[in-house]
């Protein structure tokens, strides 16, 4: 099953929401859809089919920690998933990677199930240190134990317009894999982000080990979510047959090897 994350950082009101789960559920659709709210909007969502993560949590439980939201506290509205070391919060809120397994280790403990955001700068990726960097990051910020998800945003592809090329997701894709493989976690679903849309994300869903995407402005309305969730239903659907006149074969959405 393939999964798709709508962050929606620090947008919307309960007017919107409301709008987008309305057009959620008259979407047919497999793929596990995941919606990264405000705190503010978290709670009062009663869909099974759509399921609510926050973006943040606190390293430390309940106590005198001013400003602080608590995995307690995310788990009471009802919410399945938090964000964990999202490129804007290390780069706004100097959160490192230890902060960022702090913060998974805490969500897991509380039954939540984090999405861990890693990525390489634009410096690092012009000066060739994306795999280095990647390694590192992904083995000081997963958790040994616990249900997680890693995603891999290109930190210099987030909100830029510009996407990483197909080659540069099939590397790392793999070369993550590959870690968390030694580390027993092989199952451990592999998210692709960063300027994610209707337009391209057709070039990157059957690469192999991306096993869905976390999206981000063109998570905020119905008009630009749902044509990505159309485009991955096309290309995750088996290939109809259609034949011409001239005995030939036509196949639409034709998986990529």
């Amino acid at each position: 099953m393939k999964i798709l994350v709508g962050n929606w950082k620090s947008n919307g009101n309960m007017a919107d929401k409301n709008k987008m789960i309305r057009a959620l559920e008259r979407t047919n659709t497999d793929i596990k859809i995941i919606l990264s709210l405000p705190y503010t909007l978290l709670s009062g969502n009663n869909n099974k089919k759509i399921a609510i993560c926050a973006q943040d949590i606190s390293e430390h439980p309940n106590g005198p920690f001013t400003g602080d939201i608590s995995g307690q506290m995310i788990k009471d509205t009802g919410a399945k998933y938090v964000l964990i070391g999202h490129s804007e919060r290390r780069t706004n809120h100097q959160e490192t990677d230890k902060i960022a397994k702090n913060k998974a280790i805490m969500a897991i403990k509380n039954g939540l199930i984090p999405i861990i955001c890693i990525g390489e700068t634009l410096s690092e990726y012009k000066s060739k240190k994306t795999k280095t960097i990647i390694k590192k990051m992904l083995l000081d910020c997963t958790p040994d134990s616990g249900k997680f998800i890693v995603a891999y945003e290109p930190r210099w592809a987030i909100g830029t317009g510009i996407t990483a090329t197909k080659t540069d997701v099939q590397t790392i894709h793999q070369m993550i894999f590959d870690i968390l493989k030694t580390k027993g976690q092989e199952k451990t679903p592999i998210l692709f982000g960063g300027s994610i849309t209707a337009k391209n994300v057709c070039e990157f869903i059957n690469i192999p080990h991306v096993d869905g995407f976390i999206v981000g402005g063109a998570s905020l309305k119905p008009a630009t979510f749902l044509p990505i969730i159309d485009q991955m239903n096309k290309k995750t659907s088996k290939p109809k047959t259609k034949v011409t006149n001239h005995g030939k074969q036509n196949r639409k959405c034709k998986k990529r090897s």
